[in-house]
């Protein structure tokens, strides 16, 4: 007998998306279920079990500042932990943690568990039931029905995912698990763009059989830094080393022999893969000038021997993977435990996305993480609590939540997706915010966790958090305007001698702090904070005061841009002089405001101004 099922939100898929969505809707008061294959997989990370790294670390922390699952987990779990970019500026400083894979795992599952308003259940979707261009539910392959208010669809490489070791081809959403092909061809079959990309990942060696005395070692940091801004390291397992080596001539001999036989170069694969995290064959023929490439030997958890070579992704045929393998230093008896694969999967044209997630095409759906053309599991939990948010809010009659490239890398990430689209996995850099000195991970609570707090989403703990850190920053400023330096004291000359910096006059601390190479720790004072991200924010604010000031000045000049609305009723192709080619681009993402056009590819300033002028006409005729 076929069963049904009334919800009013319904997630499916439970990775890094699907969590984060589930737990967000939940949290806001939805009733929500979570439709998984298995629940055992729940937070499984199919790659590399590391969160954070260059820009990466600011898409986890701000879903932390939002009451999100993810930071929280990478604490509990992380086994080694590293400042990235720590002698640069903070706007680029990156945390990165190794985690546990299977503490990792049990960590989310744990957490989602603790939510009021979520049931999980087992089960693969075949349909989704779509009647007057409105989400109606879902089809399980059990034959029950879920009708459900509002969907969102977290599919990670699963939809159509066809899984490649050399001239093997399996269909698979990774090893283990099915491919969603049945709903894939029913994604297909709606008016929607699709697109194939492609992944993949390294073989995992036998950590008994390395060689680990050539290895270069790469310890953690001390002090240990901290993901979630409601956890401490004493919450951290117990923390090991990593370790480097790298390939050589002769790996590049063998890999290059073998390319006729890789998927990659036969043809085989259609998608396209991800740029900035290349596998070792495309390494190997895009930089044939280099003459070896750095692996990270990373364990994959405390209570395992398998080892992540975070460096050498590869879908060449099994016998060359062995064969290259065992030219690297460390590595000449080396055990395959798992061999590397690329998997291709479909995704759909983000441009087809409203700023909430929402389809333009089907209301009441959502799309979030590696459907959208995205990688990393960073990117996918940012849009599954974005997703989650704005399928609640809808819910509930309220207005969408759409964070702007100024508030949050969340916008950034998806103003990129939804205004330009991506032709291949997109993966989020700092470099791609224009606004990076006020999008920084030290102050990632500050920005987001009242608008979380307003939400919802922000508990108790969280919430004072926020407010001791506000309070305790804004008094530890204030102090050190007050506290002032004679050139001739002890406290000068001991700065002096520490940091080579001459002091000449008499000068406060904030003013000091305002060098570069005067931090926090240098000055003479009682009582220091304790609280690192504090500390953090203080020397960002202070040594970056001008620029900072700059920046918010220009964020008020595209807040106006921001402000002038488009109307839904527009006729793009009326636009008195606009060139054939920008009103079709124009009539295609049809964007709400003026600044979005103009992040439009090909969208000219000269556009812009003949768009106000209609916008002017139309306004004066109505």
């Amino acid at each position: 007998m076929n069963k049904e099922i009334n919800i009013d939100l319904l997630v499916i898929g439970g990775g890094h998306a699907g969590v984060e969505a589930a737990a967000a809707g939940s949290r806001m008061g939805v009733d929500t279920i979570l439709v998984t294959h298995k629940k055992s997989s729940i937070g499984q990370m199919s790659c590399n079990p590391a969160i954070g790294g260059i820009g990466k670390s600011h898409l986890a922390k701000e879903v932390d500042a939002l009451g999100g699952l993810m930071a929280k987990a990478a604490d509990f779990s992380g086994i080694h932990f590293r400042v990235l970019n720590s002698t640069k500026g903070q706007a680029v400083r990156a945390t990165r943690a190794q985690t546990d894979r299977d503490l990792y795992k049990k960590s989310i599952q744990d957490l989602l568990n603790k939510e009021n308003n979520l049931e999980v259940l087992e089960g693969s979707v075949e349909d989704i039931v779509i009647k007057g261009g409105e989400v109606k539910g879902v089809e399980l392959d059990s034959g029950t029905t879920i009708k459900a208010k509002r969907v969102i669809l977290t599919t990670g490489t699963f939809l159509g995912g066809v899984m490649h070791t050399g001239e093997h081809q399996e269909s698979g959403g990774r090893i283990g698990d099915p491919a969603s092909n049945k709903l894939a061809k029913k994604l297909r079959a709606l008016d929607l763009p699709v697109g194939r990309l492609k992944t993949g990942t390294p073989p995992r060696l036998d950590g008994e059989t390395l060689n680990w005395d050539v290895f270069e070692e790469q310890p953690g940091d001390t002090p240990t830094p901290v993901f979630s801004y409601t956890q401490t390291a004493a919450d951290h397992p117990r923390q090991i080393k990593c370790y480097i080596t790298r390939t050589n001539k002769e790996t590049h001999k063998i890999i290059e022999s073998s390319l006729g036989r890789s998927p990659l170069f036969s043809g085989a694969i259609e998608g396209v893969g991800p740029r900035y995290c290349p596998s070792i064959e495309d390494k190997v023929t895009r930089f044939a000038d280099k003459l070896s490439h750095q692996i990270f030997i990373e364990p994959e958890g405390l209570n395992t021997n398998l080892i992540y070579p975070n460096g050498i992704s590869t879908s060449l045929p099994k016998d060359t993977q062995e064969d290259f393998v065992r030219t690297i230093k460390g590595f000449e008896e080396a055990k395959i435990n798992q061999y590397g694969y690329a998997i291709e999967y479909d995704f759909f044209d983000p441009r087809g996305l409203k700023h909430s997630l929402e389809t333009k095409k089907v209301s009441g759906l959502f799309f979030a993480g590696q459907i959208n053309g995205t990688t990393g599991y960073e990117e996918a939990a940012a849009q599954g609590i974005l997703a989650g948010i704005n399928a609640a809010l809808s819910l509930q009659g309220k207005k969408e939540w759409i964070p702007g490239r100024h508030e949050a890398y969340i916008g950034v990430l998806v103003d990129d997706l939804v205004s330009l689209g991506t032709k291949e996995p997109y993966r989020m850099f700092t470099s791609r915010a224009e606004y990076r000195l006020i999008l920084r991970e030290d102050n990632a609570d500050i920005r987001l966790s009242p608008v979380g707090r307003k939400l919802g989403l922000v508990n108790d703990k969280l919430w004072g958090v926020y407010k001791e850190k506000t309070l305790s920053s804004e008094k530890e400023t204030q102090r050190l305007k007050k506290i002032v330096l004679l050139p001739e004291s002890k406290e000068a000359k001991a700065i002096e001698k520490s940091t080579g910096e001459k002091i000449h006059s008499a000068k406060t601390c904030y003013e000091l702090l305002k060098r570069p190479n005067i931090n926090y720790k240098d000055l003479p004072i009682d009582d220091r904070l304790k609280n690192n991200t504090a500390i953090d924010q203080i020397e960002a604010e202070i040594k970056y005061t001008g620029y900072i000031k700059r920046q918010k000045q220009e964020i008020e000049r595209l807040q106006k841009s921001e402000n002038t609305t488009i109307p839904n009723s527009i006729d793009f192709m009326k636009v008195v002089g606009l060139s054939n080619e920008v009103k079709q681009k124009l009539s295609e993402a049809r964007p709400q405001t003026i600044a979005r056009a103009s992040r439009l590819p090909g969208v000219t300033p000269a556009a812009i101004s003949l768009l106000l002028v209609h916008l002017k006409k139309t306004k004066k005729a109505s």
